[in-house]
């Protein structure tokens, strides 16, 4: 019988065969429905053929084909839990029986709340900690998994992209064998040019984007939902360089889905957001959730009017009425990022505005404040950057001159005069402190929303959005700036630089715990220097305090800031691998993350010296950001620019054991 994953204590498995095919852009086209509680539409997804098939084609091997056909060897030797997959018999059609796979184990159950003939089952987690077979099947079509979880999927259907007028600039290097082949390729080849354009031409990019998303549909794919995964072959198909590289979903959430909570706001108005769950996004659209899954993405999203749509897209949109009642929202982002990292909001949220003059004057006072500061952070910016190509901020003048980012507040109607006496003024000053620490806003504007009282945290930051509980309105300005200034730590550490193996927490909330003391300490301008330490010092024992009463208080495997130690960030073969402990329930409120790595840097910042401390942090966020990152990453490039501090026994080895490896609190 199959084993089923216990929420309350297993990994989150993030089932996605990257390594075959990697998505690089998402168009979403949604229906946002209160009445039912479901978002329901379509997804289109632009594919590149993964390392994995890229490499072991070039070497002149037997090209991969669905994961089920080998044993999952890892790259590195790791006892771990790599998710098992049972295929069932579906199609979107019932002439598709042919998709019916040979295998005993688990029994299918329909899907009673679509009408569709796609049957769910459930997928487990292999009960070996040893080996990672998957199972073999015998189907030897290519097999495309992507994460989905809460998800009636209706239909997987093939896009014609080369239908589209004035495509044919993208097929002029299309070299064509085959007459049955030959479309297959020519598809194929257009979806290439397009994904692979230069940063320069990303307008034109994202125009044909859209249109290929608009292209009719030319065939269905066969596909087969389980608990943690969607599985998508094409009849015949054997190599992902073969498989469709762009591909349309329809589908819809259901209202008890993970990844969005439907609510009231503290007006009693409707609702819908996405709150952080443990399981990410994979219950709003289907997805490649792994981190080296970055990609770009277009939403447009429709609903009632008098529903304000918030997302973390760059632009800010402007409604279009679409007809008597129903508007439409638009966003994008041209970096690409996580799908983890895609956030939404519904609501009826109203925009907190100030007095003219008093905004300007906050923006010019902070503005003055911070550009010495930053000056010395402009000389990093001269070479080229690391990450794959995209229009970056650091890259352009104006943007490194920009201290305030543009920025907006909204909220129920009930909470807008408490934003309006604290948090408009606070955000400025906030963003200023933040640039003359780190310098460069890595993205353009941001909105700030105060989200309704069924959050359960604090506050939780995304790609040009921060989402703000309730709770840090009444405790004044110290309470709403400090969190404020946690989370736009984030647009540096967690969004811009990324962990390569989520497990590694700490490289985002310990980074953004002590980052928030620097801003805070930048923002009050009106406090002394031994008022601003001994707030520090006060809060550092306050978090020490917590910290002890955590750790006498939990499981010591969920106190190690690196549980997968050596083998962080290795991966299946097929790219699949899993979040340990992810769905712990108790980890979700643990905060050694924050504070063990906080207490990790302030060692750190204390050993070296603040002052070169924050000069090697502008190095890595200019030389790292646009990436993922491990913890070596940090510290070596640490060490490296202090190699007094080698000589004294400070390592990365010597951090590793006595910081990350380990549980407890080091001596």
């Amino acid at each position: 019988m199959e084993t089923q994953l216990d929420p309350m204590k297993d990994d989150l498995p993030l089932m996605a065969n990257t390594s075959y095919m990697l998505v690089k852009h998402y168009v979403l086209d949604l229906d946002v429905d209160f009445k039912s509680k479901v978002i329901e539409g379509s997804i289109v997804l632009f594919f590149e053929t993964g390392s994995q098939y890229k490499k072991t084609s070039s070497a002149g091997k037997e090209s991969c084909r669905s994961p089920f056909d080998e044993t999952c060897k890892m790259r590195a030797s790791e006892p771990c839990h790599i998710p098992m997959i049972n295929v069932s018999t579906c199609s979107s059609k019932t002439e598709y029986n042919d998709f019916a796979v040979s295998g005993t184990e688990g029994e299918a159950t329909s899907d009673e709340n679509s009408n569709h003939s796609n049957s769910e089952q459930a997928s487990g987690i292999s009960s070996s900690k040893d080996c990672c077979d998957i199972e073999n099947h015998g189907n030897k079509d290519f097999l495309l998994i992507l994460d989905c979880c809460d998800l009636s999927v209706l239909k997987v259907e093939e896009v014609d992209v080369a239908a589209v007028s004035g495509i044919e600039k993208f097929t002029r290097s299309v070299k064509l064998t085959g007459v049955s082949k030959e479309l297959e390729n020519l598809r194929n080849q257009i979806v290439h040019e397009l994904v692979t354009l230069p940063a320069d031409r990303w307008k034109e990019q994202l125009y044909y984007f859209t249109h290929c998303s608009q292209a009719p549909g030319c065939g269905e794919l066969l596909f087969s939902t389980g608990t943690w995964s969607l599985e998508i072959r094409k009849s015949g198909i054997q190599t992902p360089a073969d498989f469709p590289h762009a591909i349309r979903i329809w589908y819809k959430t259901k209202p008890e889905g993970r990844s969005v909570t439907w609510t009231t706001d503290q007006s009693g108005r409707p609702c819908v957001y996405t709150m952080g769950s443990p399981i990410n996004n994979r219950a709003l659209f289907p997805c490649q959730e792994p981190p080296i899954a970055l990609s770009t993405w277009q939403a447009s999203v429709r609903t009632a009017a008098g529903f304000v749509v918030l997302m973390s897209g760059e632009n800010s949109a402007e409604p279009v009425q679409l007809r008597e009642g129903i508007l439409s929202w638009y966003y994008y982002v041209s970096m690409p990022m996580p799908a983890s990292t895609f956030t939404i909001a519904v609501g009826c949220w109203h925009e907190v505005k100030q007095q003219f003059f008093k905004q300007t004057a906050a923006i010019e006072t902070n503005t003055v404040y911070s550009l010495p500061s930053s000056q010395t952070d402009f000389r990093w910016h001269e070479g080229v950057c690391g990450h794959v190509e995209y229009p970056c901020r650091f890259q352009n003048p104006a943007a490194r001159l920009q201290a305030v980012i543009p920025y907006r507040v909204f909220a129920p109607w009930c909470l807008m005069e408490s934003c309006e006496e604290y948090l408009l003024q606070l955000i400025p000053q906030c963003l200023s402190a933040a640039y003359a620490t780190l310098g460069t806003h890595p993205f353009s504007r941001l909105d700030v929303l105060i989200v309704p009282s069924n959050f359960s945290s604090l506050g939780m930051a995304s790609p040009h959005i921060i989402f703000l509980s309730q709770s840090v309105l009444p405790g004044g300005s110290h309470l709403c700036g400090t969190r404020l200034c946690h989370e736009i730590a984030h647009a540096w550490f967690g969004l811009a630089i990324g962990a390569r193996d989520w497990t590694e927490e700490w490289l985002s909330e310990g980074f953004a715990t002590f980052l928030e003391d620097i801003f805070w300490a930048r923002a009050q301008q009106q406090l002394s220097h031994d008022e601003i330490k001994g707030q520090q010092e006060l809060k550092a024992l306050l978090r020490w305090r917590r910290l002890r009463d955590e750790v006498q208080n939990s499981e010591e495997e969920l106190q190690v800031l690196r549980p997968k130690k050596e083998c962080t960030g290795e991966l299946s073969e097929s790219g699949a691998s899993v979040v340990k402990y992810g769905l712990k329930a108790e980890k979700i409120f643990m905060q050694v993350h924050y504070l063990k790595g906080y207490f990790l840097l302030r060692s750190l910042a204390r050993t070296i010296g603040e002052v070169s401390y924050l000069a090697s942090l502008r190095k890595f966020v200019v030389k790292f950001h646009g990436q993922l990152v491990l913890s070596q990453d940090f510290l070596s490039m640490l060490l490296e620019d202090i190699p007094k501090q080698k000589g004294s026994g400070l390592t990365v080895e010597s951090i590793f054991q006595n910081w990350l490896d380990t549980s407890g609190i080091p001596k």
